[in-house]
């Protein structure tokens, strides 16, 4: 049970790592726009967003460079189903393991009565090892339709004022994406550490036990039956035919004294 402890510490931390990264995360991107009359220009426009990243509702105002009219402009995407997905399967794994390890710590005999307590945790660690695979490889790919939408070379294209030449348009800051990264390696690093536990937790269960019982039980029987067999058997010994006193072994025609040995002396003494 103590690697049962450890296995849980480990889903707890990697958990927390996961959902942490991902759904505290906030970020904004700057932009600059230099119109022909400096007068309208306005070099900060600062965009913010952060999770859930429904971007389609982060608005910021920009210069249309044609007088002092501005305009009010959105994101495009709503990325939060992925998110939220992610952080979801993030906080009930974290709460899963969190109730595991008290149940490996102060009931053990509750755990192991009738079975059902390892079988739940099997059924439960190969959900969440589906689950963290499945909520990982969504969120990957939304985080890769966030950088795309959140590009400050992207964003300025939505700008009218950018699509004269001779207004000028820099982006100034980009989005630092590097803990959004991170929630997506922890993501995977928790598929593979949860796959892992359902070897370990398959061992605590009684379909292991008793598949054990059952391959002890067929190399018993096969071993029995070759010790009953007739290859055990004593069958070139006494009960044998070969170790029977056969024809060779008894007194037989070569064996019995012949005529060659008596008759001879007797008639040649007779002639005599």
């Amino acid at each position: 049970m103590a690697s049962d402890e450890h296995q849980c510490y480990h889903n707890e931390l990697f958990a927390i790592f996961a959902f942490a990264t991902c759904g505290g995360y906030s970020g904004g991107l700057r932009l600059s726009v230099d119109c022909a009359n400096k007068s309208e220009s306005d070099l900060n426009i600062d965009i913010a967003f952060a999770y859930p990243f429904r971007l389609h509702q982060v608005n910021f105002d920009a210069p249309t460079c044609e007088g002092k009219r501005r305009e009010t402009l959105s994101l495009i995407g709503d990325f939060s189903s992925s998110a939220e997905f992610f952080v979801t399967i993030a906080v009930f794994a974290f709460l899963y393991s969190l109730a595991a390890t008290v149940v490996y710590i102060f009931f053990q005999n509750k755990y192991r009565e009738n079975n059902r307590g390892p079988l739940i945790d099997f059924i439960v660690t190969v959900v969440f090892s589906f689950l963290w695979l499945v909520g990982s490889s969504a969120w990957a790919k939304g985080l890769s339709d966030v950088k795309i939408a959140t590009d400050p070379d992207e964003v300025l294209l939505l700008m009218s004022a950018c699509k004269q030449q001779s207004n000028k348009c820099l982006p100034v800051r980009s989005p630092v994406m590097s803990s959004l990264n991170t929630s997506v390696v922890f993501g995977f690093l928790n598929f593979i550490l949860w796959a892992g536990n359902i070897w370990f937790v398959f061992k605590e269960t009684g379909w292991h036990s008793s598949g054990q019982r059952h391959a002890a039980d067929t190399m018993e029987k096969q071993s029995s039956g070759y010790n009953q067999g007739g290859y055990n058997q004593d069958s070139y010994g006494p009960a044998g035919g070969y170790n029977q006193p056969g024809s060779y072994g008894q007194v037989g025609d070569y064996g019995q004294p012949q005529s060659y040995g008596q008759s001879g002396p007797t008639s040649f003494a007779n002639q005599i």
